[in-house]
């Protein structure tokens, strides 16, 4: 029987790291895409020699974590750093097998006469999730090679991070690359110009959002954003938006609910995981519970707990939970809210959604989360009580109530304000002096019981958020900034223009 050689090892080392030859640049398809803003903040990661910590890149599937490692790669050698001193490792591939780190170092020297443990190496190793144990060897790895900077990536979110968590504490720096934004859709598009920034400080209604002279426009783009908008690549490929169902469900969530969390959770009945996730996602932005889907589905409570954390670990839910009218907290959370991380996988599972389609609205309210899932600073909550609810509440590290936003996609409210009594009955029981109420075309402000009703386009929410969470962090990498203190200011507003 043939065995796979140290030469067929280095051959296939040497076909995934073009830039070694003379033209010193990564493959085509890959150098002519547009970086993700997101790039912006992961690439100063791994830049950064002190101190000294291996880069953990997470994701789920098809955000573009393998395009993100080449533009570093490209980057790095823009800066300076020769290109024998990039390697870059694809692990999911058959040939490595079995190999470990320590033996992909020797191949890697072989290949290219480098000195492993003299000279500065910046070392990837894309879907590392298929090295065995590989979070015990990059951390030795990180102790005994003070000169390679490594930087792993890989789908499995779930267990990237609990490995991370656990075997890579003070070695590991971990980085999430979530679904696209709104801000990010438009901007690889190159549509960025529907949008004009807004005046800081100004008076004006939408005062801290962006505006637009054409929402007409920029709704018909988040329309497509809602339907298609998660996946770099699906935004770019007509082929992809005329049979999403064949992309984003086959290539995402399926190898996701029948491949990765079986694996990694030794789950046994992979059907009536499927079922759930697609009952969730139906119901996505709905409030839901534990025993009303115990007795839908005939799945026992904890087993319905159990896949749901595992869906979130997963990156394709996130659970909202619950206080009332007063801001507490629930001793028991018996009911709670799932949303989509991102609202392109309804439409992938059952089908695209036109403007005035019913469950527009609770496809809006799942993108402006998602929008704010991005953030890590932000634990957002949604409040219901008897008489009402509220949408979206954050709280500050004292469960004080710092501002709430109400998700409509009409705009009858902006005509009709005295019909949100139930908002301004939460502002007015938490000390907020004002509120936020999304719209479909109209930006404007009115007052009800004195307080403040601030009327945005839910279009121009969702992309301020992203862009303000983006540019914010890039500004200010690697500090923490707090959110300002004022309750009667919602953080969406607190635009940042970048430097140029």
């Amino acid at each position: 029987m043939q065995t796979i050689s140290a030469e067929d090892i280095i051959g296939r080392i040497r076909t995934e790291n073009p830039w070694w030859d003379k033209e010193h640049t990564i493959a085509d398809e890959h150098r002519v895409m547009k970086r993700r803003p997101y790039f912006d903040l992961f690439y100063p990661l791994v830049e950064m020699q002190s101190p000294r910590r291996a880069v953990v890149l997470m994701g789920p599937r098809r955000v573009g974590k393998t395009v993100i490692i080449y533009h570093t790669i490209q980057a790095l050698i823009e800066s300076g750093t020769p290109p024998r001193a990039i390697c870059y490792f694809s692990v999911d591939h058959p040939i490595y097998n079995g190999l470990g780190i320590e033996r992909l170092l020797e191949y890697y020297g072989q290949a290219t006469g480098v000195n492993t443990k003299a000279e500065n190496i910046f070392l990837f190793f894309d879907e590392v999730q298929y090295l065995r144990d590989w979070e015990v060897h990059l951390k030795s790895a990180v102790d005994g090679y003070s000169n390679i900077k490594f930087i792993a990536s890989g789908s499995a979110a779930a267990a990237l991070r609990l490995k991370s968590t656990e075997s890579g504490a003070g070695r590991f720096t971990d980085f999430l690359l979530p679904p696209l934004t709104f801000y990010e859709y438009l901007y690889l598009l190159e549509k960025t110009g529907l949008v004009e920034e807004p005046l800081l400080g100004g008076r004006e209604a939408g005062s801290g959002f962006f505006s637009t002279k054409d929402i007409g426009d920029v709704n018909g783009q988040f329309i497509a954003y809602l339907n298609f908008g998660g996946y770099p690549e699906a935004i770019l490929s007509s082929t992809i938006q005329s049979d999403p169902a064949r992309f984003i469900k086959s290539d995402i969530i399926d190898k996701v609910l029948l491949r990765d969390l079986p694996s990694l959770y030794g789950i046994g009945d992979i059907q009536e995981l499927n079922s759930l996730f697609t009952t969730l996602a139906f119901n996505t932005a709905n409030e839901i519970s534990l025993e009303g889907l115990s007795k839908t589905s005939g799945v026992a409570k904890n087993t319905i707990k159990r896949y749901i954390e595992y869906l979130e670990a997963a990156f394709l839910v996130k659970v909202v939970h619950r206080v009332d009218h007063n801001v507490r907290r629930f001793r028991r959370a018996n009911f709670f809210k799932i949303y989509l991380t991102n609202p392109s996988m309804r439409a992938a599972l059952f089908s695209p959604l036109k403007p005035d389609d019913n469950a527009v609205g609770f496809l809006a309210e799942t993108a402006v989360f998602s929008q704010w899932f991005h953030s890590a600073l932000t634990t957002l909550y949604y409040a219901r009580w008897q008489d009402g609810e509220v949408d979206i509440v954050n709280l500050d590290s004292k469960q004080k109530a710092m501002w709430a936003v109400e998700v409509k996609w009409s705009d009858r409210y902006c005509d009709h304000p005295d019909e949100l009594k139930i908002i301004v009955s939460f502002c007015r029981a938490n000390g907020l002096k004002s509120a936020l109420v999304t719209s479909i075309t109209r930006t404007e402000v009115r007052e009800v019981d004195a307080v403040k009703i601030r009327f945005v386009p839910a279009s121009l929410y969702c992309y301020t958020v992203g862009y303000n969470l983006i540019q914010g962090a890039s500004i200010r990498f690697p500090e923490v900034v707090p959110v300002p203190p004022d309750q009667s200011v919602n953080p969406a507003e607190q635009t940042i223009t970048p430097t140029q």
